[in-house]
């Protein structure tokens, strides 16, 4: 009997490691620190950094373009944009053209997100928004160029289809602060707006969507001149709003995230950037499953991002790309209750913004819990040994 125990707790201890290393081999790491992102295989392959960025921000605005021009949501967008940045670290520009590998990360977020488009109709609305010399990377079968690549796109990313926004958070946070209803709706707008336009960023790439809208709340208060002073839930171990929700974000971290979006609109000199140079055609003798290395370089740990001076924040910019007017959940305050709470409509949005209306405002008497991140550590230790997610505070 005391054999049939032990050979049991012998299973039971083999079954449980060998769970363990699928959790910690299998589930990718998709944080990155800066080093990592001036160093990727487009670097490695002659490509300057500001080039790659500008091919990024290429890319994620022309699947924003071809999303708005779908009718897709925001959702299905930027879980494109995230796939474009994330593939990226594995392969070349060089290698894969930016618009081929748009329309494929497009075509599986629509699958994912279950709006899905056909490959045709992608590659359609792609003809209609690239010029021939552009669309020249596309070949002589635009579907098969896709469709091969669709799957080295799920190797790359390991399968890892789930991703998360900050959309979704900001309007949870926001629906928790107090004051003017007015001001208070236009800051989130901005945010909101800030929010579409971090997508041709590299952000994605080093913070979760946690912070990155806890950052642009805080950037849209700061422009919009929107001070929070009170908030639901506020105890009184909570020196800032966010505290409730993310522990332990250093003012560093937030200005850093505002500084990247805020470059966005700098153009130096007031020159225009140059044309991109012209893609050339796959060649059939070297489809793209031959042309790649399919098994994804191991990931990095997440940044640690020192103290940066602070910049004086320019005026709200135009956005780039036009958005739709479809404005954000308007009711969103849990004070002032008993005015009218009039639309503001924010900085113009670059596809379409709308999301279904909150629930009703939660009472302060609610008793708060303090935030933990689903995806805690358990998966990804540090290089020192420490828990890169200590931000999140312990329940």
């Amino acid at each position: 009997m005391s054999n049939i125990v032990q050979s049991n707790e012998s299973f039971l201890e083999n079954k449980s490691s060998c769970l363990q290393f699928l959790v910690n081999f299998s589930m990718p790491n998709w944080y990155y620190e800066k080093k990592d992102l001036r160093n990727t295989p487009s670097i490695q392959d002659g490509i300057d950094f500001d080039t790659e960025r500008r091919y990024r921000k290429e890319g994620a605005r022309f699947i924003m373009q071809t999303g708005t021009s779908m009718g897709l949501g925001h959702n299905t967008v930027a879980t494109g944009v995230v796939y474009f940045h994330r593939f990226y670290m594995f392969h070349s520009f060089k290698t894969f053209p930016r618009y081929v590998t748009a329309c494929c990360c497009l075509f599986l977020a629509g699958k994912v997100e279950e709006t899905p488009k056909k490959c045709k109709d992608i590659i359609k609305t792609a003809r209609s928004l690239l010029t021939d010399q552009k669309f020249v990377s596309f070949g002589e079968d635009p579907k098969e160029e896709v469709m091969t690549l669709e799957r080295i796109l799920l190797q790359t990313i390991k399968f890892d289809l789930q991703v998360e926004h900050p959309y979704s958070f900001l309007v949870k946070y926001a629906k928790c602060l107090k004051g003017d209803s007015t001001k208070l709706q236009k800051m989130v707008q901005m945010a909101w707006n800030f929010v579409n336009d971090s997508l041709s960023t590299t952000v994605s790439l080093q913070w979760e969507p946690e912070i990155i809208a806890v950052a642009l709340i805080y950037l849209a208060s700061k422009l919009s001149k929107f001070t929070v002073l009170d908030w639901v839930g506020k105890q009184p171990e909570h020196l800032k709003w966010w505290d409730m929700f993310v522990q332990d974000v250093t003012m560093e971290i937030l200005e850093d995230i505002c500084h990247q979006v805020l470059d966005l609109y700098q153009q130096p000199n007031n020159e225009t950037p140059p044309d991109s140079p012209p893609q050339l055609p796959p060649s059939k003798a070297s489809p793209p499953a031959k042309r790649a290395n399919i098994s994804p370089i191991a990931t990095k740990n997440s940044p640690t991002i020192g103290s940066t001076p602070v910049k004086t924040a320019p005026p709200v910019p135009p956005v780039v790309v036009e958005m739709e007017a479809n404005p954000i959940p308007k009711h969103i305050t849990t004070d002032n209750t008993q005015h009218a709470q009039p639309h503001v409509s924010g900085p113009s949005s670059s596809y379409n913004t709308s999301v279904p209306p909150p629930g009703p405002p939660q009472p302060p008497s609610q008793s708060w819990q303090p935030y933990t991140h689903q995806h805690t550590n358990n998966y990804y230790q540090s290089a020192s040994g420490g828990n890169r997610n200590n931000y999140y505070p312990q329940q």
